[in-house]
């Protein structure tokens, strides 16, 4: 994942996790630079050996460099674009600068949009603001339906908060039956007290509460706006039922069709629930490579690409460690549990409470997801034997729109 302007952004989102980024890195103005840019290029072009490149840009807001920075950007990827070998490029936006220009160059390059929006206006505006403190709703769902109009593809990312989590029918409903992208994604909101300053697996373990307690809820171990874990549960649990009953086939969930593949047997179509991690690796704006772009501190730098190809930091043995971690560090209380092949431990930046018997390594999330997969798996099991027996088609995580790309764009 490219950060071709850093954390530089032109909203000032109260649970952003990547704002302080220019801070704690000691960036100054940052944008990446024509040689750092057109040698990410290359390097990343000649590391692939599929059929496909995948190129994500993302931020802070990378649309405030402006098209002709993009123009640039794809006239270098045709410069290195081997004749056998095709690129595909995801975008991740706030939408507050789309326009017409915008969406006639996306459609034109057939860019991947990936739009923040957190569900109608009060619960959108209720975090998602600009620098000066005002609201953007009418701005992101104005480029919603430019982007439809022009036949833009768009994924919607939604963070589920402390406040939207509990509005789960206005957020979805919304979502699906007014801003009507290709895909929803639904991306909880975690963030330690001191995520500013601490670095995920950082952290003092004498400090990590047990799970259900008082302090492994909001406001106790993580900030005041990240999702309480039972709404998350409860969230998950009224959109999973309203999908089922209506929309099954028609609207398109990031975690329903992971699980879906997961129940049969597949692995997950979501990074957060894959049993290894490592894959999402981001580059910042002066060619810094880190293990993933949750992990953009001191600790997790692999190199910079003017001085190390990309593939070798890719896969080094220190980013596999990283990411065979995610299995290895699984605490044993996580490794009985009945849905241990759906969740596997989630993301490691959430493992931050004890289980019951004082193990390190359990997820925040762990009592919502435990909800969820338990409401869901009488009918998960059900749809499954109905797939292996072929009476409905496979779920769209098997088909061309895989999530190998269409699950890139994160949420700022």
């Amino acid at each position: 994942m490219v950060k071709p302007i850093g954390a530089t952004c032109n909203l000032d989102c109260t649970y952003c996790y990547y704002l302080h980024k220019n801070e704690l890195l000691g960036h100054q103005a940052p944008k990446m630079s024509d040689e750092v840019l057109e040698e990410h290029i290359r390097q990343y072009i000649e590391s692939q050996e599929g059929e496909e490149i995948v190129f994500s840009w993302q931020g802070g807001e990378p649309t405030l460099l402006g098209l002709d920075y993009f123009r640039k950007i794809i006239a270098l990827q045709d410069r290195y674009r081997p004749k056998d070998q095709r690129i595909e490029n995801d975008l991740q936006t706030n939408g507050t600068l789309i326009d017409e220009d915008w969406c006639r160059f996306l459609r034109k390059h057939k860019f991947l949009v990936g739009l923040s929006i957190d569900g109608p206006r009060e619960l959108h505006d209720c975090y998602r603001v600009t620098t000066g403190g005002k609201p953007t709703f009418d701005r992101v769902f104005a480029a919603a339906k430019l982007l439809r109009r022009f036949g833009v593809k768009f994924n919607t990312l939604s963070v589920i908060n402390r406040e939207n989590a509990r509005h789960p029918l206005e957020v979805y409903r919304f979502l699906s039956r007014d801003v009507r992208p290709d895909r929803l994604q639904f991306i909880p909101c975690v963030e330690p007290k001191d995520f500013e300053h601490v670095a995920p697996q950082q952290w003092d373990p004498e400090t990590l509460p047990a799970i259900g307690t008082e302090q492994a809820l909001p406001g106790g171990i993580v900030t005041d706006w990240s999702v309480d874990p039972n709404d998350w549960g409860g969230f998950l649990c009224v959109i999973f039922d309203e999908w089922y009953k209506r929309d099954i086939g028609r609207v398109f969930v990031n975690i329903f069709e992971s699980c879906a593949a997961q129940w049969l047997g597949m692995d997950a179509q979501m990074c957060v629930h894959h049993e290894f991690c490592g894959k999402g690796v981001a580059i910042e704006h002066d060619g810094s490579v880190y293990s993933c772009d949750h992990y953009v501190y001191p600790e997790y730098r692999l190199g910079n690409i003017t001085e190390q190809p990309i593939g070798d930091m890719i896969f080094s043995r220190r980013q596999m460690d990283f990411g065979f971690a995610k299995r290895d560090a699984l605490p044993q209380w996580c490794r009985q549990c009945t849905y241990r092949f759906a969740c596997n431990g989630e993301c490691p930046k959430n493992r931050l409470l004890r289980s019951p018997d004082g193990e390190v390594g359990v997820n925040y999330l762990c009592p919502g997801f435990k909800r969820f997969f338990a409401h869901i798996d009488d009918r998960m099991r059900e749809m499954a034997a109905r797939i292996r027996a072929g009476d409905e088609a496979r779920p769209q995580s098997r088909k061309q729109h895989s999530y190998k790309r269409r699950r890139r764009a994160r949420s700022k």
